[in-house]
């Protein structure tokens, strides 16, 4: 078995760069379906009704991995800089990071490449008290704005919007790491930031908890930019696009399984992360919890349809990595245009999307346990 690691905080850019790729996963193979060993890094301190839920709890627990011959672990890192990070080294062979993350990463020569994208629509928005006089970017010169940590998604997001209002995000307002959940309402409601810059689904969480919200409504410019997308290690990527290919099959399977019947998935999620019920009963929890998993899934499947509809999962079209290498330069992450082939490797989606749906729908649709 793999080791499994602890919260992995973010290091050096450099020391990754020039780090060996060696990862886990690296198992030989001449034959298609070869058993394999995967660490997925989570990029988030914080185990909830999110990605780690949708995919893998499920995936993991109706043997969805296991049919791909796939032993999958996770360990938990400080966002998706960190998540990059322990890709980069090896500590992890596959993550979902924040694409302008892995962007940013290529530029400085960290060798990691996307493979599949996750979340589709834009899940970040900012938020404030409901009493608050802000209403609008032109009004945060001065202000103190909670994210979740410097390194991950939602700092960037933070500095594009103030950007997109014309303030300048390095000398007009302040970034103050606040977490989520009730550590990031606690920020908030006592005044030690103005505004808070999350995604969608830990809103939901802070709304479950009683807190009310109002929330500011993002830039045009922010509108069809990518979130989350699936990184490896580039080193050796062309040895292991059969392992990577039957991981994506099986969080694909996975997804559409969540989005069909997210009460089963935020079940099986509690089998899987028991952490997320925090000591409180499966029946106290559930509703808010798959209200949460809902929030985060409709951030990762396409915006209109029903499940039966959804198709091409994983899918990233030329210019919604324009329109996110856009974004992710105003929020300084880049300084230049990274070659899209640096970058994407969208060669693995067609075997990806190579599984029997109406199949998984029945099993979501008919799933008792």
């Amino acid at each position: 078995m793999k080791q499994k690691w602890g919260l992995l905080p973010a290091a050096l850019v450099v020391a990754v760069a020039l780090a060996g790729c060696g990862g886990s996963g690296n198992e030989p193979s001449g034959e298609q379906g070869a058993p394999a060993e995967l660490t997925f890094a989570i990029a988030s301190a914080v185990i909830g009704p999110k990605e780690e839920v949708a995919m893998f709890a499920v995936a993991k627990e109706l043997g969805y991995f296991a049919e791909e011959n796939l032993t999958v672990e996770t360990i938990n890192t400080d966002g998706s800089v960190a998540a990059l990070q322990a890709v980069a080294t090896g500590s992890a062979d596959v993550t979902a990071a924040d694409s302008g993350s892995i962007l940013g990463a290529v530029e400085k020569n960290v060798p990691v490449k996307a493979i599949g994208g996750l979340v589709q629509n834009w899940p970040w928005v900012m938020a404030v008290k409901p009493d608050s006089t802000i209403t609008g970017g032109a009004d945060l010169r001065g202000k103190k704005i909670g994210v979740i940590s410097l390194a991950s998604g939602s700092a960037p997001y933070a500095r594009a919007y103030v950007a997109a209002a014309g303030l300048d995000p390095a000398k007009d307002v302040e970034l103050l790491p606040v977490g989520v959940g009730a550590q990031a309402a606690a920020a908030l409601n006592d005044g030690q930031v103005d505004v808070l810059a999350l995604y969608t689904q830990a809103y939901a969480v802070i709304e479950n908890s009683g807190t009310t919200l109002k929330y500011l409504d993002n830039p045009d410019a922010l509108n069809g930019i990518r979130s989350l997308s699936f990184a490896v290690g580039a080193r050796g990527l062309d040895d292991k696009k059969d392992v990577y290919t039957r991981f994506l099959r099986a969080a694909y399977k996975a997804m559409l399984f969540s989005a069909n019947n997210p009460e089963a998935a935020m079940r099986i999620g509690y089998q899987v992360f028991p952490q997320i019920l925090a000591g409180k009963s499966a029946d106290e929890q559930l509703a808010n919890d798959v209200r949460s998993l809902q929030a985060w899934l409709k951030t990762a499947t396409p915006a209109t349809g029903e499940p039966k509809d959804f198709a091409d999962w994983g899918a990233i079209s030329e210019q919604e990595w324009t329109k996110t290498q856009a974004y992710t330069k105003e929020a300084g992450q880049i300084t230049g245009d990274v070659p899209l082939a640096d970058v994407w490797e969208p060669g693995l989606l067609a075997g990806a999307n190579d599984f029997d749906k109406a199949a998984v729908l029945d099993k979501a649709a008919n799933y008792t346990k």
